[in-house]
């Protein structure tokens, strides 16, 4: 595969909700442009996209894989990101590396939660957006019925770009046909509305159109074209069957023809952010021969070759024995292998332009949302950060062999390096070992790959809930600490408010002392004894948030004045003034929404209820199905799975996602401080 300037190559994510037949997409992608002999099947395990084993087993994608291929003048950069909810670590982090946002949608089960979550991401990302319902062959689809869902959900600027015909065995483009027949629709009046939705990003173009009345040329509608996708004035909707090839032609040169190059889409959300001055944009040129500015959105730890770091490239070229830096660092290392990705295969390139995506090895400086360029002139350049779903679902963890616990934390650290949705917490009151992820998905195919590729075996159990604490009110806090032991001894006094924040503040220490009663030497020493006490917990053993620690006044000594002092004199008037301000209990609470039979509704909302749930609304879904929206806590989902199998005969589904922190109820809050009083009592 041979090097195209910026202008011939596209970025693209395959985007969507489980099951849409992303990987079956690409496949008949790559197999229509001549890139593969042949395409593979999922079922089978035999995808260029669905290599890793674990993969294979789940029969669905569980990391976003690269592909390329070229058709016509024209090479595609395509990405295949998982669609459960549980992934959406890896579908996110790719939305970064492209300019076009492909929506696929089964039309058998319409649009469903990632669906929904993936297109309104894209939007606000500033990416294109084009719609593909795929499985348009398949048996009980009613594609009018599913087009004026889309339309009513996600706007009337989604308008057909082409239409089935022959029961769905070819797939009609609109823009070069003005007449003919369709499985459904009226071709003329589809390419009417799609003429009109484009001209009106032209006046001029609009003007001569509106008076003689004919359409314009491929030409003339290509660049108005471009800025309606930019806009979000027009979000195309394309129609295939990956199964049978039925539109994959017809949507490779949408992609081709349509899609952005790297000068055509918006530009990347590129910011200065020098320590001290507030951040300013900072505008990326696809300019090849410019200074290189590529972002990492993807680590992957490969037994073979090590870390290896999958970019794109925004401004500049990457060489092969070039010399990048990452981030503000001051050492830059050497770029000993280029890699293009197909797949699991590595091919070594020897540089890549704008608009290219391509991965560095045996790096270990390169970091996930790391910015690379080769001149110190971009520092502190950054890209805007993405949001992703915080992982609440939790397993504590423990190896079953003795002497394999730092292999434990050495393989867990790899594991949060390349996914940004699964963390690991060490809680050292209790001695657990907690992984938490973005549900029981999630986590399991974690510990499938421990096991498989590292030969790790654990044993698992229900972690302890991520409780907190704050406190409801202001409060002074006070402590002396003085300490002889024969020779020198220890001193430090401190005085110091507390005050809350809103929920989600985080934390504020603040020095107002004056006069130098407390040397300026000793305040690092007072912030970090407060926040030892915060992070320990006062009243339940859970870390305090959302507050302001104000330091007004103390005192010193000359002699016995130590930081070890002033530590503990922080910790402890932290602890004295915390206990005053009213402390609370907080838990975290969970957006959830289940999937399932309508005729479980009733029995469903009404099991929610009882573990002090607040439904928030029902969605009618497609094939007798509804969608159940609501805030739960997350003490009480320690068996939801369960649970909902029973109630629904095994055909429910739910996915949760942080919402907020919510105080407990006053039992359970007296139940968790009587236990940390118990636990302290006896470690004392």
């Amino acid at each position: 595969m041979s090097q195209k300037p910026s202008a011939q190559l596209r970025a693209v994510a395959l985007v969507g909700h489980g099951a849409a037949g992303k990987t079956t997409l690409a496949e008949s992608l790559l197999a229509a442009a001549g890139a593969i002999k042949g395409r593979g099947s999922v079922e089978k395990g035999n995808t260029v996209c669905d290599f890793d084993p674990i993969e294979k087993d789940m029969g669905h994608s569980l990391q976003a894989s690269l592909v390329s291929l070229d058709w016509g003048d024209t090479q595609v950069h395509l990405i295949d990101t998982p669609g459960y909810p549980d992934f959406a670590g890896q579908a996110i982090a790719a939305l970064a590396a492209v300019d076009t946002a492909l929506v696929v949608i089964n039309a058998q089960t319409g649009i469903e939660l990632s669906t929904e979550r993936m297109f309104t991401l894209a939007g606000e990302r500033g990416l294109c957006r084009m719609i593909v319902i795929n499985k348009i062959d398949a048996d009980n689809v009613d594609l009018p019925a599913l087009v004026a869902d889309i339309r009513e959900r996600f706007g009337k600027q989604c308008l057909l770009l082409d239409l089935p015909v022959h029961h769905a065995q070819e797939v009609v483009e609109l823009l070069g046909h003005d007449s003919g027949e369709s499985d459904f629709a009226c071709v003329a009046a589809a390419h009417r509305s799609l003429i009109d939705q484009i001209v009106e990003e032209d006046d001029r173009l609009m003007a001569r159109y509106l008076e003689d009345g004919t359409d314009p040329s491929a030409q003339e509608l290509h660049a108005p074209f471009e800025r309606a996708l930019r806009t979000g004035h027009l979000i195309p909707i394309l129609f295939v069957s990956a199964k049978t090839g039925a539109g994959v032609p017809q949507l490779l040169d949408a992609l081709a023809k349509l899609a952005p190059s790297p000068a055509e889409a918006n530009p990347p959300l590129f910011y200065r952010g020098e320590p001290g001055q507030a951040p300013r944009a900072f505008a990326a040129q696809p300019d090849a021969t410019l200074h290189v500015l590529a972002h990492v959105f993807k680590v992957v730890i490969d037994p073979f070759i090590g870390k290896l770091g999958v970019f794109r490239v925004h401004q500049g070229t990457v060489r092969r024995d070039g010399q990048l830096f990452v981030g503000s660092a001051k050492r830059p290392f050497k770029v000993a292998h280029l890699y293009r990705l197909q797949g699991k295969d590595y091919f070594e390139v020897p540089e890549l332009v704008p608009g290219d995506i391509g991965a560095v090895a045996k790096v270990d400086e390169v970091e996930f949302d790391g910015v690379l360029h080769d001149s110190h002139d971009e520092d502190h350049i950054h890209l805007k950060a993405l949001e992703f779903p915080q992982p609440m679902h939790g397993l504590a963890v423990q190896t079953r062999r003795k002497g394999d616990e730092q292999r434990l934390f050495e393989i867990l650290h790899k594991l949060e390096l390349e996914d940004p949705c699964f963390k690991v917490e060490r809680h050292p009151s209790t001695n657990e070992t907690v992984i938490r992820g973005l549900g029981e998905m999630h986590l399991r195919a974690k510990l499938a790959r421990m096991q498989q590729q590292y030969k790790l075996e654990l044993d698992t159990s229900a972690p302890q809930i991520a409780y907190r604490e704050t406190i409801t009110s202001g409060a002074d806090g006070h402590c002396r600490h003085k300490k002889q032991s024969g020779g020198a001894g220890q001193f430090g006094e401190v005085m110091l408010r507390v005050e809350p924040l809103e929920r989600g503040a985080g934390f504020e220490f603040v020095d107002i002392v004056k006069g130098g009663a407390i040397p300026g030497v000793f305040m690092a020493a007072v912030e970090k004894g407060v926040r030892q006490a915060l992070a320990e917990g006062v009243v339940a053993g859970f870390p305090v948030h959302d507050m302001r620690v104000i330091v007004h006044d103390g005192k010193t000594h000359a002699v016995d004045g130590k930081e070890v002092a002033f530590i503990a004199a922080g910790r402890k008037a932290t602890v004295d003034a915390v206990r005053k301000a009213n402390p609370i209990v907080l838990e975290p609470v969970v957006k959830i929404e289940v999937l399932a039979p309508e005729a479980a509704i009733g029995d469903l909302t009404g099991d929610l209820a009882s573990k002090r749930a607040q439904v928030t609304g029902t969605q009618p879904r497609p094939a007798g199905t509804v969608a159940i929206n609501g805030l739960v806590p997350l003490a009480e989902l320690d068996d939801y799975q369960g649970r909902l199998k029973s109630l629904t005969g095994g055909q429910g589904s739910y996915s949760v996602g942080f919402s907020h922190y919510a105080q407990v109820p006053d039992q359970t809050q007296q139940q968790l401080v009587s236990q940390f009083k118990s636990v302290s009592a006896a470690d004392d």
